[in-house]
């Protein structure tokens, strides 16, 4: 039976369970009905038995501790556990459906050689299945999207092959068609479309993320060089992935002229800046001007250290745990300072200031002397420098100069140490520093008012 409309399907479903009830019905009155049901509730009983002795043996094994006097065995013994732990708690919750599989195969064989019925058994042996699945994605799949599509498809497609009803249905959501020029499209192409999708791009994305983690990895290849191959190893891949979804489903690809004009059009139109910003970040990784690890300040104050470069956009880590999204397109359309393009090395300077009458020529070699001590601070490509740059109302004002392997923010921040060491050695070599005073001058002073004022007659 074939059937188009939703009436035959039901008819069809209705046919179906009527002749399992009148089978079941006229096997209750045969012997060897009663011999099946004994042989899979024993193979079940016996299964269950086995799985129980199972889990108690694993459960020993999984729980055993070596002697603690032994540090060579207690070390094997862990380590061995570490290895098998999480495959032996997986066998613990799938010893039963397993075994109740394996005794109702044996159990079918043996029927199959005395040439006896098997329907009920072979119901029996489905229905484990099922099972078994349900077993499998409660215990064993911790990936949420195997984990779904076992539970959601994989269940419901073995329930339906169990009934006989699986073809029936496929065929019923195939005749619910339309048809847009030359391509037909169905409910069931849609969802096969769907589930063959979501497959594919799934195993892209896990194949995407192992293949870029290699080319990275490549360390013959310069950084840029990396992240050029591994960005076109991206679009190429899921450019394979989905034409060869449209072509599992039966799309002919030359149809597809006119949606790549609309999608021309489109680009020129509503997805001009998403197309930029793809351009743009093929430009970023082929002209060199920007790699990972360069700390970026853009034109607008923001900066902090990239760490990605996608598609779309780009990220700079802040020191303070920030992410700032960037659009690919502002690193071509505006200016921006990349801090250790060529060179890592950068110069940063700090003032400080000392009394009038502290011994002035003196101040530039303590500091410079203490300064070097600090293992941060390079001696190349210049030495550290302390000159004077103001005669100040409070007193001499001094600045140092000093390069540093990085950016001097985060991890990396020597300021505050160079500001400590040069206290610590004005204050060792009694040198104060000074801070502002004010002396304050009353001019023409008033007599003062008397507060005791006697009234006349007292």
């Amino acid at each position: 039976m074939t059937p188009s409309t939703p009436s035959t399907l039901a008819s069809h479903i209705i046919t179906s369970f009527t002749q399992w009830g009148q089978q079941g019905l006229a096997a209750l009155s045969s012997p060897m009905f009663y011999l099946q049901l004994l042989a899979v509730a024993a193979a079940i009983g016996l299964a269950w038995w086995l799985s129980q002795r199972l889990k108690q043996r694993l459960q020993l094994i999984l729980h055993t501790h070596p002697n603690q006097t032994d540090a060579h065995a207690t070390h094997n013994v862990n380590r061995w556990q570490h290895l098998w732990q999480t495959p032996l708690a997986v066998l613990q919750g799938l010893a039963f459906p397993l075994s109740n599989i394996l005794l109702l195969a044996l159990v079918l064989s043996v029927f199959n050689a005395l040439e006896q019925p098997l329907w009920l058994i072979k119901i029996a042996q489905s229905w484990a299945i099922i099972v078994f699945i349900f077993f499998l994605v409660k215990h064993a799949i911790h990936n949420v999207f195997i984990s779904a599509l076992l539970k959601w498809i994989g269940i419901p497609l073995a329930a339906l092959y169990q009934f006989d009803l699986l073809s029936p249905t496929v065929q019923f959501l195939d005749n619910i068609s339309f048809s847009v020029g030359d391509i037909r499209i169905s409910v069931f192409a849609v969802l096969r479309l769907l589930v063959f999708g979501a497959v594919l791009f799934w195993l892209g994305r896990i194949t995407n993320h192992y293949g870029q983690s290699l080319i990275r990895s490549k360390q013959t290849l310069d950084i840029r060089t990396r992240e050029v191959f591994a960005k076109l190893f991206e679009i190429g891949l899921f450019l394979i992935i989905f034409l060869v979804l449209l072509q599992g489903v039966g799309i002919d690809l030359t149809a597809l002229a006119v949606f790549g004009g609309a999608l021309g059009v489109g680009i020129g139109f509503g997805l001009q800046q998403i197309a930029s910003n793809f351009i743009s970040g093929l430009i970023i990784l082929l002209d060199k001007s920007i790699a990972l690890g360069n700390y970026i300040e853009m034109e607008d104050g923001k900066a902090g250290t990239l760490t990605k470069l996608s598609m779309r956009s780009t990220s700079l880590q802040t020191f303070d745990g920030k992410v700032i999204v960037v659009p690919n397109e502002r690193f071509i359309t505006t200016a921006f300072t990349n801090w250790t393009h060529d060179d890592p090395r950068q110069r940063y300077s700090l003032t400080f200031a000392v009394a009038y009458d502290s011994d002035i020529p003196a101040i530039p070699k303590l500091i410079l002397d203490a300064v070097k001590q600090h293992p941060q601070v390079l001696l190349e490509p210049e030495l550290p420098d302390c000159e004077i740059i103001e005669f100040a109302d409070s007193g001499v004002v001094f600045q140092l100069e000093y390069w540093i392997a990085d950016i001097d923010d985060g991890k990396n921040r020597v300021g505050s140490d160079l500001f400590m060491i040069i206290w610590q050695t004005l204050h060792d070599n009694k040198i104060s520093i000074p801070f502002p005073q004010r002396e304050v001058r009353i001019l023409n002073p008033q007599p003062p008012v008397p507060t005791d004022i006697t009234r006349p007659g007292h």
